[in-house]
């Protein structure tokens, strides 16, 4: 690829990350420049994006049907995994499925809250009293 030809479509991670292409110069010597994206690569950030919201949406739903806790809402916002969870609260994986249960999430101390409000930056009381 040429030089003139690096391809600059805007996407949604313009102005926060850039590639390195390598294409040659004038001289014909390969060299790199920066690329702030291209049309297939906007089209798979935009279609990931869809499913992320829509999980999010989903799980907002299941949140207000009082079928999951507001626990699975906030990891899906924050785009976490029972894993990275885990990771950052010290609980177990199956502690946090366990807490998925509203029964149980409803039993949980403040102590506890605590933990999850500081790994998805927000309020105990936005967890507790979470409206959606």
């Amino acid at each position: 690829m040429k030089k003139e030809d690096v391809p600059q479509d805007q996407s949604a991670l313009t102005g926060v990350t850039r590639d390195v292409c390598y294409v040659k110069d004038k001289d014909g010597k390969y060299t790199t420049d920066l690329s702030i994206g291209w049309q297939v690569k906007k089209q798979a950030l935009d279609n990931a994006w869809e499913d992320i919201n829509e999980r999010v949406k989903e799980a907002l739903e299941q949140v207000k049907k009082n079928e999951v806790s507001p626990i699975v809402y906030f990891m899906e916002l924050k785009l976490m995994d029972i894993q990275l969870l885990s990771s950052y609260t010290g609980f177990w994986k199956w502690t946090i499925k366990r807490h998925f249960k509203p029964s149980i999430f409803s039993s949980l101390s403040d102590k506890k809250l605590m933990v999850y409000a500081k790994a998805f930056d927000v309020s105990i009381n936005d967890l507790k009293n979470f409206k959606g």
